[in-house]
């Protein structure tokens, strides 16, 4: 309510997105309130209280209800931005949480300004302390509530900011002056750090000459942009990047992977399958991890008959092997021998006919039934480099 009025005292041109939650006894009182004032200053209206379901963190889900409904006003309506009515008590809180979870965070406290969504988000009030938003709503004559959940003990956030609202001037300044200490500190850091990101990898080698503070820094840029990953779960990646050169490690919904001696995140990869009935189908078969081009003879070539048919181009699977001129061939032999990534192993093509007899592996060849020195089709596989696909050639 301190916001709302600043504007209108400002002659700022505003609309005012609510959310109700329906989860306090008051909240049908407060929107009601909150509709009356906004009609009467003809401030535009916009209200979100479907019913708000949610699992796991209800702060954490309910921050991502209202900021959607915000980016979704914002853009519909033509707004330049969300000004949100953070004030300095919330930016100490914020800070204290950060350093009683042992986080490393991509800002501490609050940020002025942020994006999300595409929307521009700017909190004017971190200079204002709560109290003297209080008093400019009262000296003014506007109503505001009090959210009688602040006093619930199931949200660590009440306790902290029990431990924030006496503090005196000096206490505080001492802890914004931290605040500012640390973002620079951090500010640094990234720029120093992320001068090693190259094509979205970087250099295990050159990883490892770095001090723990820099390599968590840089793995989380390189690897954790959300910041979903916690300080622990870096800690443990970065335990395995320096003992291991091959590694393929879940970091989150993603990868991390290494090849050629660097490192880098990837999506990973759904098993795949792609079936041709005949050879011309064949030849016009590709998928997101291979191609069909025109035989020539090499690692990649092949000669099919109609009885190959229907033939399926999958990504290898453990357990498969080639029968070789020189003998059977187990296919992840063939990866050991030629160090294939570990990353690349999990996209790597092979050809089977419709006996489910695998019959080639590109990069290997084919089997000694399916030789000739004109082959009729190659499959050529894409290769995972610095993070993104290109041509095995």
């Amino acid at each position: 309510m301190a916001l709302l009025f600043l504007c209108l005292q400002q002659g700022i041109e505003v609309g005012c997105a609510h959310v109700n939650y329906h989860h306090r006894p008051e909240a049908d009182e407060e929107e009601a309130y909150l509709r009356s004032f906004c009609n009467e200053h003809a401030i535009p209206f916009y209200v979100r209280e479907e019913p708000f379901v949610y699992q796991g963190n209800f702060e954490a889900a309910a921050r991502e209800w209202r900021y959607s409904f915000f980016a979704r006003i914002v853009k519909e309506h033509g707004y330049q931005g969300v000004l949100i009515a953070h004030q300095q008590d919330d930016l100490i809180e914020t800070y204290l949480m950060q350093e009683e979870r042992n986080l490393v965070p991509e800002f501490y406290g609050l940020k002025e300004e942020m994006m999300y969504q595409g929307m521009l988000v700017e909190r004017p009030l971190l200079s204002y302390t709560k109290e003297e938003l209080r008093r400019i709503c009262e000296e003014h004559g506007i109503r505001y509530y009090l959210d009688s959940t602040n006093e619930s003990e199931e949200y660590a956030r009440n306790r902290i900011r029990k431990e924030v609202a006496p503090m005196d001037p000096f206490a505080r300044n001492m802890v914004l002056q931290e605040i500012r200490s640390k973002n620079a500190v951090l500010q640094e850091r990234r720029c120093r750090v992320g001068t090693m990101i190259h094509d979205h990898s970087v250099s295990l080698s050159s990883y490892r000459k770095m001090e723990e503070e820099d390599r968590l820094t840089l793995l989380r840029m390189t690897i954790d942009p959300e910041k979903k990953l916690s300080l622990a779960n870096l800690k443990q990646l970065d335990q395995i990047m320096r003992k291991h050169d091959d590694f393929l490690q879940k970091a989150g919904t993603r990868l991390l992977a290494e090849k050629d001696g660097r490192f880098f995140a990837m999506e990973k990869p759904r098993p795949y399958a792609e079936t041709a009935g005949n050879l011309q189908e064949l030849k016009s078969l590709s998928g997101r991890w291979f191609r069909v081009v025109p035989g020539e003879p090499g690692v990649n070539a092949v000669t099919l008959s109609e009885r190959d048919f229907p033939v399926t181009i999958r990504n290898a699977q453990p357990g498969d092997e080639i029968r070789m001129r020189f003998g059977t061939k187990k296919v992840n032999r063939f990866f050991i021998d030629r160090r294939i990534s570990k990353c690349e192993r999990l996209i790597w093509p092979i050809l089977e006919n419709r006996e489910g007899r695998v019959i080639l592996v590109p990069g290997l060849g084919c089997d000694a039934e399916h030789y000739t020195a004109e082959p009729q089709v190659n499959v050529i596989k894409y290769f995972i480099i610095d993070g993104r696909l290109t041509d095995e050639s």
